[in-house]
């Protein structure tokens, strides 16, 4: 009496077609995603990461340095995976070049409320 043929169509087979043109629209978004991730995120980070090794590996001695942890100091010694540190006179630290986040220029000028008496 109600009976209805059932129409069990997929999507794509409604829409006349599917294929390869479903799949690469759909994966479209992604793959942008995925790039921009890149520009944005990774890329700066490898730049980063090789401007601080250069940075490292011109390290000298008299050079001023600031380590990770915010100590600043005086190169006194390199060798070639640890740098000592003169810290106070007559204090020399050893530390991991990788440890060394900064390096200031050697003729740096003395910050203005440093007057001497």
């Amino acid at each position: 009496m109600f009976s209805t043929p059932a129409f069990a169509q997929t999507v794509g087979a409604a829409a006349g077609g599917g294929g390869p043109q479903d799949i690469i629209v759909q994966m479209l978004p992604l793959v942008l995603i995925m790039v921009a991730g890149y520009f944005l995120l990774m890329r700066p980070q490898q730049q980063r990461a090789k401007k601080h090794q250069e940075l490292i590996k011109g390290v000298k001695r008299g050079d001023t340095v600031v380590l990770s942890s915010g100590v600043i100091g005086k190169v006194a010694r390199v060798d070639e995976t640890e740098v000592q540190v003169e810290l106070a006179p007559n204090t020399v630290v050893k530390v991991v070049r990788s440890m060394i986040s900064d390096v200031r220029v050697k003729g740096e000028p003395a910050p203005a409320n440093d007057t001497k008496s």
